[in-house]
């Protein structure tokens, strides 16, 4: 099942397994993607990846940037930069959607010597603190509500990254509403206590994120593809989950769904276990059950082994993505088809003491199992 051929919209894909999304705080200064993000990317599609999501890519020059060094889609310099990592990926042999982010409360590296606050769908401040991993240090701050101005100004950011991640060639876009950030803290009661159309049960608290979802799809062509990422854990709070438990997850995944989303992409720290009590299901098979016919479903959380990989797809998802696992195996795919081992993934080597791209990375050989 990992190496069936299947499709997303109108995109064909030559296998089950794509690449996750991971922070990795290595473009420029001011958000332009690098030749070494051309190489990192790129080694994945070498590397037999049906398909890639990039990191984060802020929206906006308001609110949405979360880190420093991280890759925008707001500027033409934006644009040109990403279009070398896009063209690096094709010429490997896969398509890659960009991640669209706005970070909300969770803004992890932005120093207090710079202009930009943070928003939120209410002054609530998020749990924990920030990772140092990401260039962050010390409690959040508390929000600012945003108001009916911010919400348009970050729907049109969605909309102008994804005519601009279209420009730069990308094939499609996963607008990123999990894991706690601006979107997904609309689906919290805890962290969504309006009292606006924006505010209170699952219909509305799932309303904005359904709209920014809507008006990418209307805005960018029809084989373009428009994705969303859905988690119930979050950055800061691991533990956290929907207050109306399933009956939440049906409403969110039926109207994402239906406002244009091609894929939802759920994530979870592990995809196999449930998300709804003992005996409910997990998360992806929640989406599986309550999405529109053509919405197609990934998952994502714990699933470096093949075992685990093969599970979800038994349970009715129609994709999976990895992310550590892809990072100390960026062949994975390929080894796993020729029955190679896989090396176990040790965070000192990647992520730490900061997430950045390393030469340790870019120096992992996928030509041999390419042979």
């Amino acid at each position: 099942m990992l190496f069936d051929s299947t499709s997303v919209g109108e995109l064909s894909l030559d296998n089950r397994v794509g690449l996750a999304p991971m922070t990795r705080v290595s473009a420029t200064a001011d958000g332009r993607a690098t030749d070494e993000m051309s190489h990192y990317y790129a080694k994945f599609a070498d590397g037999g990846f049906a398909f890639l999501v990039t990191e984060g890519v802020y929206t906006d020059n308001a609110y949405s940037k979360g880190y420093l060094r991280q890759p925008g889609l707001v500027t033409a310099d934006h644009v040109d930069a990403w279009t070398t990592v896009v063209d690096a990926v094709h010429d490997a042999g896969s398509p890659i959607f960009a991640q669209l982010m706005h970070c909300g409360a969770q803004n992890q590296g932005i120093p207090p010597s710079e202009t930009q606050e943070t928003i939120a769908p209410s002054p609530v401040q998020p749990a924990g603190e920030k990772s140092e991993a990401y260039g962050g240090s010390g409690p959040y701050p508390v929000p600012e509500q945003a108001t009916s101005d911010d919400l348009e100004t970050a729907r049109e950011g969605f909309v102008s990254a994804a005519r601009n991640a279209s420009e730069a060639g990308f094939d499609g876009v996963e607008i990123h509403g999990a894991n706690g950030y601006f979107l997904n803290e609309f689906l919290s009661t805890r962290m969504n206590q309006r009292d606006d159309e924006y505010g209170g049960g699952p219909e509305a608290r799932v309303r904005y994120p359904a709209e920014v979802v809507s008006a990418v799809a209307d805005a960018v062509s029809e084989e373009f593809v428009v994705g969303i990422r859905v988690s119930q854990t979050m950055v800061t709070d691991t533990d956290h989950q929907w207050e109306e438990g399933e009956d939440a997850a049906s409403v969110f995944f039926e109207e994402l769904s239906a406002a244009g989303a091609d894929y939802v992409h759920t994530t979870e720290p592990d995809a196999t276990v449930s998300s709804f009590g003992e005996d409910g299901p997990t998360l992806a098979e929640a989406a599986v059950e309550y999405v529109t016919d053509d919405t197609v479903v990934i998952a994502n959380g714990g699933l470096g082994t093949p075992e685990a990989a093969r599970s979800v797809l038994e349970d009715g998802a129609d994709l999976l993505t990895l992310a550590t696992s892809a990072l100390a195996n960026p062949d994975w795919p390929t080894r796993v088809a020729q029955g190679d081992e896989l090396t176990e993934f040790d965070y000192r080597k990647f992520l730490r003491p900061r997430a950045t791209i390393s030469e340790h990375e870019l120096s992992i050989d996928t030509s041999a199992s390419n042979d």
